[in-house]
């Protein structure tokens, strides 16, 4: 007799075909990666190194460690997977993992971005609200243009003016080249506004003026191509950012750094070096924040009017003060830069009323 035919029998005699096996017997594959299943429970890095991120460079960031201690140094690292989208930026405070030695060939991971206190930011244009983060925890904004050779460009200052306000910034305005024209016809169309101006010639750098500006504090620099803020910013750090001369066709400088970078000032405080513009969108910007480039709004002139909170009530200053003949044609211009800023923007022009 076959043992087929006593299969379904059940005297469970170890003579029949498998009967000798049991559930012990079975062997289950083991991990193929031989690695424990990851855990929901990830670590909070309370405990972390602490660092300020002073470059980026194609998902490498140089990170400052132990600032102010014999220990300074900067390291290498890398954005951690746990981050996700969230972005790493020049002026981060960000906590980190893995190697902070420094050593050649070490490698740590960015693992927490601290929250940030300013932020700098710009669009592709006044209609885009995808906003691209340039800088961040900066104090001051120095806007560098040249008084000649690039020619200045007012609606191009008026922009960064705005983009500061909106940054939570303190705005500072650095004239270049003043020996080769005279910058107060310029200088007239800001004169409503309370700025800190300092002025300087190729032969004669301002350092003392300027060091009392930067003077512990953290200062991005923005300005147009071939205005001279990379020499400038060369001459109060002693670094060797690359500098361009201006096209004497076009009249536009040329770009000659393509990333921000933190560099320490000699007597105190740093300079975030941005690269060179010649657009600044504003499609992210709260329109209420173009207003505050444009008067000095100590004081509400006018009564507010539906739907403008009060401490908007000032924000119409430069409006009565130009159609009072008070400004000149310096602040006719002004006005329709303000007005031409709304429009693009598409927000209301109170000059309208």
């Amino acid at each position: 007799m076959s043992w087929w035919d006593d299969v379904d029998g059940d005297d469970g005699d170890e003579d029949e075909p498998y009967g000798q096996f049991d559930e012990s017997s079975v062997r289950v594959r083991p991990n193929p990666k031989g690695n424990r299943p990851r855990t929901k429970t990830r670590p909070t890095y309370d405990d972390a190194p602490i660092g300020w991120v002073t470059n980026v460079d194609r998902g490498r960031f140089g990170v400052l460690v132990g600032s102010g201690t014999p220990d300074e140094h900067v390291i290498t690292a890398t954005k951690a997977r746990e981050l996700g989208k969230k972005s790493v930026v020049t002026g981060d405070h960000v906590s980190l993992a893995g190697d902070v030695s420094g050593d050649a060939g070490s490698l740590a991971r960015i693992v927490k971005v601290s929250e940030r206190t300013t932020l700098l930011r710009r669009s592709a244009d006044d209609t885009d609200d995808v906003e691209r983060v340039i800088v961040a925890n900066a104090d001051q904004m120095l806007i560098v243009v040249a008084a000649a050779d690039p020619e200045p460009r007012t609606r191009l200052i008026d922009r960064y003016l705005v983009a500061a306000f909106d940054a939570g910034l303190d705005p500072v305005l650095c004239i270049t080249k003043t020996d080769l024209a005279d910058p107060a016809p310029f200088l007239a169309h800001f004169a409503c506004l309370d700025l800190r101006i300092v002025t300087s010639r190729a032969d004669d750098v301002p350092f003392e003026a300027l060091h009392e500006v930067l003077d512990d504090k953290v200062t991005v620099t923005v300005g147009h191509s071939g205005v001279g803020k990379s020499t400038l910013v060369n001459a109060l750090t002693g670094s060797s950012r690359a500098t361009g001369v201006v096209n004497s066709v076009t009249g536009r400088g040329r770009h000659t750094s393509s990333s921000s970078i933190a560099l320490e000032v000699r007597d105190g405080g740093w300079i975030i070096d941005t690269p060179g513009v010649r657009s600044f969108g504003l499609g992210h910007v709260d329109p209420a924040n173009v207003f505050r480039a444009f008067a000095s709004h100590a004081i509400p002139v006018r009564e507010p009017a539906d739907g403008i909170a009060l401490d908007q009530a000032h924000d119409w200053e430069i409006v009565d003060r130009v159609q009072a003949g008070e400004l000149g044609a310096t602040g006719v211009e002004r006005l329709d830069s303000f007005r031409a800023l709304l429009t693009g923007m598409g927000a209301h022009d109170p000059g309208t009323e």
